[in-house]
C-alpha cells in the first residue's frame, strides 16, 4: 500500500507538469483541405491564443460570410489558462494527499471540465457555422458552416477535419492516468493481496479501450449516392447510375466519389492523394439494391458490353452467382482488385 502511495504521488506530479506544458502547447486544431490550397490550412487553438493560417482562413470565412476569428472575441483564451493552472494545483495536491477520496474528486472535477470544455467548443462551432452575413458574396441557401467536433466534414469544396493536438493528446493521457489510479487506489480498498494489479497493467488496459473507443467512433462508412446530386469527384459529371459507383475513404474520414470505375483508377495513379492516406475503397454493387463492397471482397467484371458512364466498364459482385448470371448477357473478363489496380 506505501508503495502505491508512493508511485501515485509520482504519477500525479508529472501530471501536474504535464498539465502545465499545455500553456505552451495547441490544445485543438481544425484542418481544411480544397483543391486551391493542396498543402492545406490548419487552425491550431492554444489556451489563450489562435495560431495557424488564420489570416487566411478570416479572408475565406469572409466570402461565405462567417466572423472572422479573433482571440479577444473569446472570453475562453482569458480563463483557459487560469483552469490549467488550478488543475496543474490540483493534482500537485492529490499527489501530496495521495488519497483514495481525492483521487476520486480531482478525477470528477476533471470529466466534468472535459464534457463543459467539449460542449462549449461546440457552441462555438455552431455559432460560427450558423450565424452568417446575408450581404455575404457567396450564399448558399441552407448552408451552413459548422466544423465537426471530431472528425471530417465536407463544407462545400473544403474538407474540414478537427481533432486534438498535442496539448489536447496531453489532456487525454492525464485522464487515463487519474483514471488508472482511481482504479488502483479502489482496488487496493478492497482486496488485501494486491500482488498481481499493477499501474503499468491498467494504464495500459485504459489505453488501450481509450484507443479502441476512438477508432470505433470515428469509423467512417461508404456514404450512399444521391442521385442527380452527387457529382463525381474527378470527372465532375452527375452520378446517374448507381451500378459502376465506387468511393475512396481516407485515413482521416473523407469520402471521394466517383461515377466509374475509370475515375476511381485515374485519381489513385494521378498521386494526388498519398497511398498512405487512402484507408478504404468500396464498389457499388452492379446487381440487386447496389450494396456497398470492400474492393478486397468484390468479384470484377470487365466488358466493353457493360458501357458504363465513362467507359471504365467495370462492374462488381459479391458472390460468384451473380457474376456468372451477368456474363451471360455482358460477356467480358472476370478479375480482382489488386489485377485491375495493376494494369
Amino acid at each position: 500500500m506505501k508503495n502505491l502511495k508512493s508511485k501515485t504521488r509520482i504519477a500525479m506530479n508529472i501530471c501536474c507538469v504535464a498539465l502545465l506544458s499545455v500553456l505552451v502547447l495547441p490544445v485543438w486544431q481544425i484542418q481544411l483541405s480544397a483543391p486551391q490550397y493542396p498543402e492545406g490550412l490548419v487552425l491550431r487553438i492554444y489556451a489563450d491564443r489562435l495560431g495557424g493560417d488564420v489570416d487566411v482562413i478570416n479572408g475565406l470565412n469572409h466570402y461565405i460570410g462567417m466572423k472572422t476569428l479573433h482571440a479577444n472575441d473569446f472570453i475562453e483564451f482569458t480563463v483557459l489558462k487560469y483552469i490549467i493552472i488550478a488543475f496543474a494545483l490540483l493534482f500537485f495536491f492529490t499527489g501530496l494527499n495521495a488519497k483514495r477520496k481525492v483521487l476520486k474528486t480531482t478525477l470528477i472535477a476533471f470529466v466534468l471540465f472535459g464534457i463543459v470544455a467539449m460542449v462549449d467548443f461546440w457552441k462555438w462551432e455552431y455559432n460560427y457555422g450558423h450565424n452568417l452575413n446575408p450581404d455575404a458574396a457567396i450564399k448558399v441557401p441552407g448552408m451552413a458552416y459548422q466544423p465537426p467536433l471530431i472528425g471530417y466534414k465536407q463544407l462545400l469544396n473544403f474538407g474540414a477535419y478537427s481533432i486534438p493536438d498535442l496539448g489536447g493528446w496531453i489532456f487525454v493521457g492525464v485522464g487515463v492516468v487519474l483514471f488508472a489510479f482511481v482504479v488502483l487506489n479502489w482496488r487496493a480498498s478492497k482486496v488485501k493481496n494486491f500482488q498481481g494489479y499493477s499501474v503499468k497493467k491498467i494504464a495500459t488496459s485504459v489505453a488501450a479501450l481509450f484507443i479502441v473507443t476512438t477508432i470505433v467512433s470515428c469509423n467512417v462508412k461508404p456514404q450512399a449516392f444521391k442521385l442527380g446530386q452527387d457529382n463525381c469527384y474527378f470527372c465532375k459529371m452527375t452520378v446517374s447510375d448507381p451500378r459502376f459507383g465506387a468511393e475512396l475513404i481516407t485515413q482521416k474520414g473523407k469520402v471521394y466519389k466517383f461515377d466509374d470505375t475509370h475515375c476511381l483508377l485515374s485519381f489513385i495513379k494521378s498521386e494526388v492523394l498519398p497511398s498512405k492516406e487512402i484507408k478504404d475503397i468500396y464498389f457499388v454493387t452492379f446487381d440487386g439494391d447496389h450494396a456497398f463492397i470492400k474492393s478486397s471482397d468484390a468479384l470484377l467484371l470487365k466488358s466493353d458490353a457493360l458501357n458504363s458512364p465513362m467507359n471504365g466498364n467495370v462492374a462488381a459482385f459479391a458472390t460468384y452467382d451473380k457474376l456468372n448470371e451477368t456474363m451471360q448477357t455482358f460477356k467480358g473478363t472476370p478479375l480482382d482488385w489488386k489485377t485491375l489496380i495493376s494494369k
